[in-house]
């Protein structure tokens, strides 16, 4: 017997943040990344809107890129001291996934993180509050998933927590947050959607109605990301995208995702590169691997007129700025020397990755390491994706 969750209330389109007006409670706790939705009137916004409900409302700011554990944990502390009723997560990613992590420690303060690492671990939610989601990036899709993305620094490791209990209960999705973000932000997180949209295609437990959001995803983004890299004002192109990341996500959380996220999960751990550009680095080469596992990718080909899915991803990755490879990344450096000394502790990490668990075929550490040390390298794919290792 199978699932498919998603929040119970999913709000879109041009004014999707007036919803907060309908939101009942007593108080409700704000969390948020950097400055940019205070500097953008989101914050103030999110605030008065909630203020016309008669809810008392405050702001935990400073989510970084990449939460770490020690976040989670301070925001649960200020979510014991205020009792909130709601939970409000607004900004990309990371604000959400921390936001996520945080209710768990607030409803359940006697746990540690460890505890909630393992699939299925964490206790039922909503005893003290409920939670809803407001993206500003159209890429992590965590306003929809039973995912969430916590790094550990002191060991270098991203631990991707799952559970059907961190599905918000509302997600806002406003095209008017993510009309603010830079191109290159556009770019990455964009790219994050095409490889949440693409691993859950071939995802070994996608299903028929985890497939038509997927394939609907991937065509938007191939017909809109340009327009809203290029022409940042073109809310038409914003709003596809942003709907994008959301079909995405209700593909992905019930079906999960693949050997991508794996491995960016682990080399956003040890380098700090941004999830979404090691995406989109790693995908035409996990396309092109898992090509040995499944015939699906030619339904996607197909349905949008490629003769080489990866090769179109490679095209489209050059008119967004973002490199060939690893190597040249330049958000962060990754010298080689340093690449090469934690390649086998990342390979090996990544095969125990849980995304992995449903990536076509079953790929072996020395597949994985193969990957890496391709895309790293490597400017152009491999003329065969033969993996003499592969399970």
């Amino acid at each position: 017997m199978n699932m498919f969750k998603i929040p119970e209330k999913i709000y879109f389109g041009e004014n999707a943040l007036d919803a907060l007006k309908e939101v009942q409670g007593k108080k409700a706790i704000i969390v948020t990344g950097g400055s940019s939705m205070k500097r953008f009137g989101f914050i103030e916004q999110t605030q008065r809107l909630l203020s016309e409900s008669g809810i008392q409302s405050i702001v935990f700011e400073g989510v970084e890129p990449n939460p770490s554990v020690q976040t989670v944990i301070k925001g649960a502390d200020m979510m014991t001291k205020f009792n909130p009723d709601w939970v409000i997560a607004i900004g990309g990613g990371s604000a959400l996934d921390a936001a996520k992590i945080m209710w768990c420690f607030y409803e359940h303060p006697e746990l540690t993180f460890d505890q909630i690492v393992p699939v299925g671990s964490m206790p039922a939610l909503r005893n003290k509050a409920k939670f809803i989601a407001i993206p500003s990036t159209s890429g992590t899709a965590s306003e929809i998933t039973a995912f969430s993305v916590i790094t550990d620094h002191e060991t270098h490791m991203k631990y991707p927590i799952v559970s059907p209990h961190i599905v918000p209960d509302v997600a806002i999705i406003d095209p008017a947050l993510p009309a603010k973000m830079p191109a290159y932000i556009t770019a990455n997180t964009g790219m994050d959607v095409m490889t949440h949209a693409l691993e859950a295609f071939v995802s070994i437990a996608a299903n028929d109605y985890s497939d038509p959001l997927a394939m609907r995803a991937v065509k938007l983004v191939f017909n809109n990301i340009e327009n809203a890299f290029n022409q940042g004002s073109d809310m038409l192109a914003r709003e596809n995208m942003h709907n994008a990341s959301t079909l995405a996500g209700m593909a992905f959380s019930n079906v999960s995702l693949g050997l991508a996220h794996s491995l960016a999960h682990k080399i956003g751990g040890e380098f700090g590169i941004t999830h979404g550009l090691a995406n989109a680095i790693l995908l035409p080469h996990i396309v092109k691997y898992n090509k040995q596992f499944t015939d699906k990718y030619q339904e996607i080909e197909q349905y949008m007129g490629f003769d080489c899915l990866e090769d179109e991803l490679r095209k489209l990755n050059a008119k967004l700025g973002i490199p060939l490879t690893l190597k040249a990344v330049t958000e962060v450096e990754i010298k080689e020397e340093e690449y090469m000394k934690v390649l086998d502790r990342m390979s090996q990490h990544a095969f125990e990755d849980p995304c992995t668990l449903t990536n076509p075929g079953t790929p072996s550490v020395e597949d994985i390491k193969e990957i890496y040390s391709n895309a790293y390298f490597q400017e152009t794919l491999m003329p065969e994706a033969t993996y003499l290792h592969a399970v």
